[in-house]
Protein backbone atom coordinates (compact mmCIF):
# COMPACT_ATOMS: atom_id res chain seq x y z
CA UNK A 1 0.00 0.00 0.00
CA UNK A 2 2.51 2.45 1.09
CA UNK A 3 6.10 3.19 -0.59
CA UNK A 4 9.13 0.99 -0.08
CA UNK A 5 11.07 2.69 2.41
CA UNK A 6 14.91 3.95 1.34
CA UNK A 7 17.64 1.11 1.25
CA UNK A 8 21.25 1.78 2.13
CA UNK A 9 21.98 0.49 -1.28
CA UNK A 10 20.07 3.28 -2.29
CA UNK A 11 22.36 6.25 -1.05
CA UNK A 12 25.21 4.31 0.19
CA UNK A 13 29.00 5.47 -1.39
CA UNK A 14 30.40 1.98 -3.84
CA UNK A 15 33.69 3.77 -4.46
CA UNK A 16 35.32 3.45 -0.55
CA UNK A 17 38.82 3.37 0.82
CA UNK A 18 40.35 0.85 2.28
CA UNK A 19 43.69 -0.33 4.10
CA UNK A 20 44.96 -4.39 4.95
CA UNK A 21 45.97 -5.63 8.13
CA UNK A 22 49.56 -4.28 7.49
CA UNK A 23 48.90 -0.74 5.98
CA UNK A 24 51.29 1.61 8.48
CA UNK A 25 50.29 4.91 10.28
CA UNK A 26 51.84 7.34 8.23
CA UNK A 27 49.42 5.84 4.92
CA UNK A 28 46.17 5.32 7.17
CA UNK A 29 46.89 9.33 7.65
CA UNK A 30 47.56 9.63 4.05
CA UNK A 31 44.80 8.03 3.26
CA UNK A 32 41.89 9.37 5.38
CA UNK A 33 43.24 13.31 4.62
CA UNK A 34 43.22 12.62 0.77
CA UNK A 35 39.57 11.22 0.72
CA UNK A 36 38.95 13.73 3.48
CA UNK A 37 36.94 10.97 5.61
CA UNK A 38 37.21 9.89 9.47
CA UNK A 39 37.43 6.16 9.17
CA UNK A 40 38.87 3.62 6.63
CA UNK A 41 37.93 -0.30 6.55
CA UNK A 42 40.28 -3.11 7.46
CA UNK A 43 40.15 -5.60 4.97
CA UNK A 44 41.37 -8.81 4.45
CA UNK A 45 40.96 -12.07 1.67
CA UNK A 46 38.64 -10.98 -1.19
CA UNK A 47 37.28 -7.81 0.61
CA UNK A 48 36.08 -9.12 4.60
CA UNK A 49 35.82 -6.44 6.83
CA UNK A 50 37.72 -7.27 9.81
CA UNK A 51 37.98 -3.92 11.37
CA UNK A 52 37.38 -0.47 10.99
CA UNK A 53 40.62 2.22 11.84
CA UNK A 54 39.19 5.87 12.47
CA UNK A 55 40.44 9.20 13.50
CA UNK A 56 39.89 8.39 17.00
CA UNK A 57 42.02 5.33 17.02
CA UNK A 58 44.93 7.56 15.68
CA UNK A 59 44.64 9.56 18.66
CA UNK A 60 46.85 9.15 21.94
CA UNK A 61 44.54 9.11 25.36
CA UNK A 62 44.55 12.11 27.00
CA UNK A 63 45.67 10.49 30.30
CA UNK A 64 49.49 10.64 28.21
CA UNK A 65 49.57 14.86 28.58
CA UNK A 66 48.09 14.58 32.05
CA UNK A 67 49.58 18.51 32.41
CA UNK A 68 48.36 19.69 29.30
CA UNK A 69 45.45 22.56 29.57
CA UNK A 70 43.67 20.63 27.41
CA UNK A 71 43.36 17.27 29.04
CA UNK A 72 40.78 14.69 28.54
CA UNK A 73 40.47 16.00 25.36
CA UNK A 74 42.16 13.48 22.35
CA UNK A 75 45.64 15.26 21.33
CA UNK A 76 47.09 14.93 17.67
CA UNK A 77 49.93 12.41 17.98
CA UNK A 78 53.51 15.26 18.17
CA UNK A 79 56.88 14.45 17.65
CA UNK A 80 57.72 12.04 20.99
CA UNK A 81 55.41 9.98 19.45
CA UNK A 82 57.07 9.47 16.23
CA UNK A 83 58.54 6.58 16.89
CA UNK A 84 55.81 4.63 18.06
CA UNK A 85 53.32 5.49 15.18
CA UNK A 86 55.83 4.35 12.65
CA UNK A 87 55.66 0.72 14.60
CA UNK A 88 52.05 0.84 14.52
CA UNK A 89 49.54 -0.87 11.90
CA UNK A 90 46.17 -0.81 10.81
CA UNK A 91 45.45 -4.25 12.60
CA UNK A 92 47.20 -3.02 15.84
CA UNK A 93 45.61 0.13 15.72
CA UNK A 94 41.32 -0.97 14.46
CA UNK A 95 38.08 -1.26 16.15
CA UNK A 96 37.44 -5.10 15.85
CA UNK A 97 34.72 -6.84 15.06
CA UNK A 98 33.34 -3.96 13.17
CA UNK A 99 30.32 -2.51 13.13
CA UNK A 100 28.48 -3.58 9.63
CA UNK A 101 25.17 -2.83 7.90
CA UNK A 102 23.90 -5.19 5.46
CA UNK A 103 23.00 -3.20 1.69
CA UNK A 104 19.32 -4.38 2.09
CA UNK A 105 18.92 -2.71 5.45
CA UNK A 106 16.49 0.19 5.89
CA UNK A 107 18.15 3.42 6.12
CA UNK A 108 15.99 3.98 9.55
CA UNK A 109 17.42 0.81 10.95
CA UNK A 110 21.60 2.01 9.70
CA UNK A 111 20.85 5.11 11.56
CA UNK A 112 19.70 3.66 14.59
CA UNK A 113 22.53 1.16 14.45
CA UNK A 114 24.74 4.13 14.05
CA UNK A 115 23.49 6.14 16.96
CA UNK A 116 23.42 3.05 19.11
CA UNK A 117 26.93 1.88 18.62
CA UNK A 118 28.04 5.93 18.74
CA UNK A 119 29.76 5.68 14.96
CA UNK A 120 29.58 8.50 12.19
CA UNK A 121 30.60 5.72 9.40
CA UNK A 122 29.41 1.95 8.75
CA UNK A 123 31.30 -0.59 6.40
CA UNK A 124 28.31 -2.15 3.78
CA UNK A 125 28.62 -5.60 3.14
CA UNK A 126 26.66 -8.19 1.09
CA UNK A 127 25.39 -11.46 1.90
CA UNK A 128 28.63 -12.93 1.43
CA UNK A 129 29.81 -10.24 4.46
CA UNK A 130 32.09 -8.47 1.60
CA UNK A 131 32.77 -4.97 1.36
CA UNK A 132 29.98 -3.36 -0.94
CA UNK A 133 30.60 0.36 0.15
CA UNK A 134 30.27 3.36 2.98
CA UNK A 135 27.75 4.55 4.07
CA UNK A 136 27.89 8.23 6.33
CA UNK A 137 26.03 10.37 8.13
CA UNK A 138 26.01 12.38 5.24
CA UNK A 139 24.42 9.46 3.06
CA UNK A 140 21.67 9.45 5.41
CA UNK A 141 20.38 12.73 5.04
CA UNK A 142 20.11 11.88 1.38
CA UNK A 143 16.53 11.42 1.32
CA UNK A 144 16.12 14.90 2.75
CA UNK A 145 16.71 16.29 -0.61
CA UNK A 146 13.83 14.65 -2.48
CA UNK A 147 12.24 17.05 -4.88
CA UNK A 148 9.32 18.35 -3.18
CA UNK A 149 7.07 17.40 -6.18
CA UNK A 150 8.10 13.41 -6.01
CA UNK A 151 7.25 13.71 -2.50
CA UNK A 152 4.16 15.20 -3.22
CA UNK A 153 3.38 12.15 -5.50
CA UNK A 154 3.72 9.50 -3.23
CA UNK A 155 1.33 11.27 -0.63
CA UNK A 156 -1.03 11.65 -3.56
CA UNK A 157 -0.33 7.90 -5.09
CA UNK A 158 0.12 6.05 -1.50
CA UNK A 159 -1.72 7.27 1.38
CA UNK A 160 -4.41 10.22 0.65
CA UNK A 161 -6.51 7.81 -1.75
CA UNK A 162 -6.30 5.17 1.05
CA UNK A 163 -7.69 7.20 4.22
CA UNK A 164 -9.78 9.95 2.03
CA UNK A 165 -11.35 8.46 -1.11
CA UNK A 166 -12.99 10.43 -3.43
CA UNK A 167 -15.61 11.43 -3.94
CA UNK A 168 -17.03 11.33 0.04
CA UNK A 169 -13.44 13.25 1.20
CA UNK A 170 -11.17 15.76 -1.70
CA UNK A 171 -7.53 16.45 -0.72
CA UNK A 172 -5.08 18.29 -1.90
CA UNK A 173 -1.70 17.62 -1.55
CA UNK A 174 1.12 20.22 -1.29
CA UNK A 175 4.56 20.24 -0.78
CA UNK A 176 7.55 22.94 -0.07
CA UNK A 177 10.62 22.45 1.07
CA UNK A 178 9.95 19.20 2.39
CA UNK A 179 6.87 20.83 4.28
CA UNK A 180 3.72 18.23 3.12
CA UNK A 181 0.54 19.96 3.76
CA UNK A 182 -2.81 18.22 3.58
CA UNK A 183 -5.97 20.92 2.51
CA UNK A 184 -9.76 20.11 1.92
CA UNK A 185 -12.65 18.29 3.60
CA UNK A 186 -12.70 14.99 4.16
CA UNK A 187 -15.17 12.03 5.42
CA UNK A 188 -13.42 11.26 8.88
CA UNK A 189 -11.18 13.72 10.65
CA UNK A 190 -10.56 10.71 13.01
CA UNK A 191 -8.19 9.57 10.44
CA UNK A 192 -6.30 12.99 10.39
CA UNK A 193 -3.35 11.72 13.47
CA UNK A 194 -3.13 8.83 11.22
CA UNK A 195 -2.57 10.57 8.20
CA UNK A 196 0.02 12.80 10.09
CA UNK A 197 1.89 9.68 11.28
CA UNK A 198 1.98 7.96 7.86
CA UNK A 199 3.13 11.18 5.93
CA UNK A 200 5.93 11.92 8.50
CA UNK A 201 7.00 8.77 7.54
CA UNK A 202 7.33 9.22 3.93
CA UNK A 203 11.54 10.12 3.18
CA UNK A 204 12.30 13.27 2.54
CA UNK A 205 9.37 14.84 4.28
CA UNK A 206 10.40 17.33 7.06
CA UNK A 207 6.84 17.78 8.43
CA UNK A 208 3.08 17.67 8.06
CA UNK A 209 0.46 20.49 8.40
CA UNK A 210 -3.43 20.10 7.86
CA UNK A 211 -5.93 22.59 6.63
CA UNK A 212 -8.83 19.66 6.65
CA UNK A 213 -12.71 20.29 7.64
CA UNK A 214 -15.16 17.75 7.88
CA UNK A 215 -17.07 17.04 4.24
CA UNK A 216 -20.35 17.67 6.30
CA UNK A 217 -19.04 20.90 7.46
CA UNK A 218 -21.00 23.97 6.24
CA UNK A 219 -18.68 26.08 4.30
Amino acid sequence: MYGAPHLVSDVMTGTVATVGRRAPFTEIVHLMRGWEISALPVIEDEGRVVGVVSEADLLPPAREFPDEPDAGRPVPRGPVDAARAGALVAGDLMSSPAVTVRADATLAEAARLMAREGVKRLPVVDDADLLAGVLSRADLLKVFLRDDEDIAEEVRREIAPFLFPPPSSAVRVEVRDGVVTLSGRVCDTALVPVAARLVRAVEGVVDVEFDLAHAGATP
